[in-house]
């Protein structure tokens, strides 16, 4: 049924505990992992906080992929990883795609609850154009 599972990670929490409901899917149906962490496009304003500059560094990048891609291989679980740049919500959905994902799966961390969070909520945005079905890890 779920051939391909994407996962889409960043340094938030949610991500963090979406881990299990992803390890859980892929040994239930045998899937394919591919982790995806997108490196933000430089905005015109610098980053504020210390997660927006981390999500805008390559180096940083690439070690959370290899963190994460660890993390699955303790649990018996071969994991692709893949890294572009760009708006994360439209890289998310490309990717998904080019790789013919049957599922995505990701955490959400609610900021889609207020008015404003629904117009720049990177979930609400891939659930919106996913060509897959979307699992959302509250």
């Amino acid at each position: 049924m779920f051939k391909t599972v994407l996962f889409p990670i960043d340094q938030s929490r949610e991500s963090r505990e979406a881990v299990d409901t992803v390890a859980n899917v892929v040994k239930t149906y045998q899937s394919k992992l591919i982790i995806l962490s997108v490196v933000e496009s430089p905005q015109e304003t610098p980053p504020t906080s210390a997660a927006e500059r981390t999500m805008t560094s390559p180096d940083a990048i690439a070690e959370l992929l290899a963190d994460a891609k660890a993390l699955f291989r303790e649990q018996g679980i071969e994991a692709e990883i893949v890294e572009r740049e760009g708006k994360p919500a439209f890289i998310i959905c490309d990717v998904a795609d080019e790789l013919n994902a049957d599922l995505i799966i990701m955490g959400c961390r609610g900021l889609g609850l207020t008015d404003e969070g629904v117009a720049e909520s990177v979930t609400n945005r891939v659930i919106n154009l996913s060509p897959c079905p979307v699992l959302i890890v509250p």
